[in-house]
């Protein structure tokens, strides 16, 4: 009795998140800036890839927020309205104090020197990238010890999707607001070191609504209303 053996037409889930996190990283630094077409043969070629987990990646960034998939036209990088921008921030200062609330209690003293190492690298960041890495990393170390998965995800799901106007911002800013940044840095910092959860809360939320209101008075960095 023979045995016919027929090959599997699904992607490898492995495979297919690999590319998901190599386009994602490209669209985060800005190689693949939002508005930009997505070629797949490209992306396969670079990636030594089969289109079929090319496909599934793109599948799985288009679920984050990071990929608009248009029949018969192909995948494009995601873009935001102001609209669409204010809506993603005021929720960001809704929810992003709740999870600091939640990791501060058991944020620990090598937490808080880790910081302060960051908030001066920071300080002396000589680009805008440089800055954007170590400014995730900072914020992303004071909710660390969370214990919601569900609103972390959240979270960083908006961190994504507004990664390039936060780039855009970093860079409009100059060095007076370079100079707020970095006290409302110090002000967080020093209220997650005395474990004033209030005040945290508070800096935070002023430091993301910020980040808005100078964004909206820019409109000409996003696309128009849908």
């Amino acid at each position: 009795m023979s045995v016919v053996r027929t090959m599997s037409t699904q992607p490898s889930p492995v495979e297919s998140r690999r590319i998901a996190d190599a386009v994602r990283a490209q669209i985060l630094a800005g190689d693949l800036p939002p508005g930009a077409r997505i070629k797949q043969d490209e992306i396969a070629a670079e990636l030594r890839a089969s289109r079929l987990p090319v496909r599934e990646a793109l599948r799985i960034l288009e679920s984050s927020g990071l990929v608009v998939l248009k029949a018969n036209s192909g995948a494009w990088v995601a873009e935001m309205t102001l609209a669409d921008l204010r809506m993603s921030y005021t929720v960001r200062e809704r929810i992003e104090p709740l999870l600091l609330l939640d990791s501060l209690p058991r944020l620990d003293e090598a937490d808080v020197a880790r910081l302060h190492e960051l908030q001066e690298r920071i300080e002396e960041a000589a680009d805008v990238e440089h800055f954007l890495v170590l400014d995730r990393e900072f914020h992303w170390l004071t909710y660390s010890r969370h214990s919601s998965p569900q609103l972390a995800q959240i979270v960083a799901r908006l961190w994504d999707t507004t990664q390039h106007y936060r780039r855009t911002f970093a860079a409009m800013a100059g060095s007076q607001g370079s100079w707020t940044i970095q006290a409302e840095h110090r002000l967080l910092v020093d209220a997650i070191e005395r474990r004033d959860g209030e005040t945290a809360e508070s800096v935070l939320a002023l430091h993301i609504r910020r980040t808005s209101v100078e964004l909206s008075r820019h409109p000409e960095i996003f696309t128009a209303g849908r």
